[in-house]
């Protein structure tokens, strides 16, 4: 009579199992232990009005880092996103404030919809020239990007003399008015801004999956020069993310001031870190190829919801540059074990 065994897997094979788990969704169960842990800490923290206004705040660095993960996942990096943000904000609350023509004396009051594009536009050129400076002159990535940081945010306080502009309501006399609309409407209690966020991922998300574009940017960010020569546009992939960066940002820029309803030229002043980090908590690679929409958002709504937790328990804003940056590093390290184990 033949005997038949059984093998029963190995108590270090569940560990190891356990451990990639916890690896892979750490993103996932860090906002999961910051929302139970800030919860005992306030009994206001969790709440249903709390988490939308929460998550309007989320939505800036969230719209921020979508942009970023393209980048990233080109294997570059985009270190202009935050002053994008700020001088496309300044660009709007300029055309919000009336654009005189000196020759003829008349000041015109564009409609919100045609500031809205054309802060777009502007977030979009940015990019492209960061792009084109990029896959076309050689600039390394870094020092490109470094630059026009300071060249978009020295255009803002030039238009603006360091002053904010205040009032961006507008005037129903003028025809201008709605501005607002993207920083205080809701829509089924849930924040505009959120929902732009949303839909911005959504579409994001089904680029990166469902076309050849996804494709081509994987691969070029994998490995560019095999990419290449394989036929992919890798010179046009690389400038289409930087514009997409661009474009991310003005638009983040545009729900900020929104909600601020004045724009000032010190806006997304250091933003452009907190985008890269929540890349990174989200688990894509900073060398390019790795990384998604989904573990992005979590990584953003980690920082937001861990930055404003600390606030509602009256933590000093010193103290949150430090958590923020033990953050980051940890999520590196953690990159680092991930990728180093998986020999990817």
């Amino acid at each position: 009579m033949a005997q038949t065994t059984t093998s029963t897997p190995a108590a270090g094979g569940i560990d190891l199992n356990i451990g990639k788990i916890l690896l892979e969704g750490r993103a996932f169960f860090a906002l999961v232990a910051i929302v139970i842990t800030f919860s005992f800490l306030s009994p206001v923290y969790f709440s249903v009005s709390n988490f939308l206004t929460m998550s309007s705040h989320v939505a800036i660095f969230g719209l921020l880092a979508i942009g970023m993960l393209l980048v990233i996942l080109n294997g570059g990096i985009d270190l202009s996103v935050g002053s994008t943000l700020g001088l496309s904000g300044v660009v709007a609350g300029y055309l919000m404030q009336g654009v005189e023509i000196p020759s003829s004396g008349v000041i015109l009051y564009p409609p919100v919809w045609a500031v809205v594009v054309l802060t777009i536009a502007l977030g979009a050129f940015v990019g492209a020239v960061n792009g084109v400076l990029i896959a076309f002159f050689r600039v390394p990535a870094f020092v490109a990007t470094l630059g026009m940081l300071y060249v978009a945010r020295g255009v803002a306080l030039l238009m603006t003399n360091g002053l904010t502009y205040n009032n961006l309501g507008g005037t129903e006399a003028l025809g201008n008015t709605g501005f607002d609309w993207l920083g205080f409407n809701r829509i089924a209690g849930v924040p505009i801004g959120v929902i732009v966020l949303a839909v911005v991922a959504l579409i994001i998300g089904l680029v990166l999956m469902r076309t050849a574009f996804g494709r081509w940017l994987y691969a070029s960010g994998g490995n560019e020069r095999a990419a290449e020569l394989s036929g992919v546009p890798t010179r046009g992939v690389k400038v289409s993310v930087y514009v997409l960066s661009g474009v991310c940002a003005a638009i983040a820029g545009l729900v900020l001031s929104s909600q601020l309803t004045s724009a000032g030229p010190t806006a997304g002043t250091t933003y452009e870190l907190t985008a890269i980090a929540a890349v990174v908590i989200g688990g894509a690679a900073l060398t390019g190829g790795r990384g998604n929409v989904r573990g992005t958002m979590l990584g953003a709504f980690v920082i937001g919801f861990l930055s404003d937790g600390l606030v509602i328990i009256g933590v000093s804003a010193y103290w949150q540059t430090v958590f923020t940056g033990a953050v980051i590093v940890l999520a590196v390290l953690l990159n680092s074990l991930q990728y180093g184990r998986s020999g990817r």
